[in-house]
Order: C-alpha cells, then structure tokens, then sequence
C-alpha cells in the first residue's frame, strides 16, 4: 500500500489553522461575557482619565465668574518715583551720548545729548526720568545733583 497523503507540513498548517480558530472562539466568548460598564471612561477635573463616575468623585470647588481674572492685574500700589538718580559712568562729548548707572537698580541707562538739560561729565552724580526707546529704556531730563547744580 501507499504511504500517507498528509505529510508534516501539512499537519502543523492544520495545528495553526485549528489553534487560531479556538483562540479567535475565546475571544469572542470574552467579549460577551464583558459589561458596558467595564468599558466606560470617565474624564476628572483636571483631565485626567478615570473608571470612577462623577458623582463618586470629590467635591468641586465653585468659582465665581468675577473671580476669575484674565490678563495681568493693574497695579494698586502708588508708582514709584519717576525721578532717579544716578552716576555717569561713561560720556561722549564727540558722539553725544552715555550711560548713567541707576543707584537704586544698578541698572546701566542709556542717555543721549538731547536729553541733557545741564552739561554732564563722567563721575558726575546726576538725576534722571527713564523714557521707554526704541531699543530698550532711556534716560531724559539728565541734570546734576548737589553742589555742582546749584553753581550752574
């Protein structure tokens, strides 16, 4: 007599075939068994996802509509002094400009001959507005402070 028809190849093709189909039976056997509510999500307050419903979370906080604030909040307190003074730390003559470092900040502010209204040396302590220019702050109404302006 002959010898078989199914050869291994063949035997572990139909293994697979049988063993996919039994897996694919347990999955669906799975998903009827499975409720609705095990596939419910929920979103928190600050949006995280959740299994527990609303009602069982926490407390919300009530805010009040004019509570919340968008944007910055203007400033209550008084300004400050627009008057500052300072120390010309370098001068130009022959350009017409310099820098005066503000003693209350230590900030270097940028001042141009136009903005003097008393001829300024370098060392001299001087007081000053500050002026918003175009490539950042700017000191104008330059004048000296102390003996050297009342002589003047």
């Amino acid at each position: 007599m002959g010898r078989s028809q199914e050869s291994f190849g063949k035997k572990e093709r139909e293994k697979k075939r049988l063993k996919k189909k039994q897996d694919k039976e347990k999955k669906k056997e799975g998903r009827e068994k499975s409720s609705m509510d095990d596939m419910i999500a929920y979103v928190d307050e600050f949006g995280a996802i959740t299994t527990t419903p609303p009602e069982m979370q926490k407390k919300r906080v009530e805010v009040k509509v004019e509570d919340i604030r968008i944007g910055v909040p203007r400033q209550l307190d008084e300004p400050e002094d627009p008057i500052r003074k300072g120390v010309v730390t370098f001068y130009n003559e022959s350009k017409g400009y310099g820098f005066i470092k503000d003693s209350m900040s230590g900030d270097s502010v940028f001042f141009h001959l136009n903005g003097l209204l008393q001829p300024v040396r370098e060392r001299d302590e001087v007081s000053f507005e500050t002026d918003r220019g175009l490539k950042g702050i700017n000191a104008i109404k330059v004048k000296l402070v102390g003996k050297d302006s009342e002589e003047a």
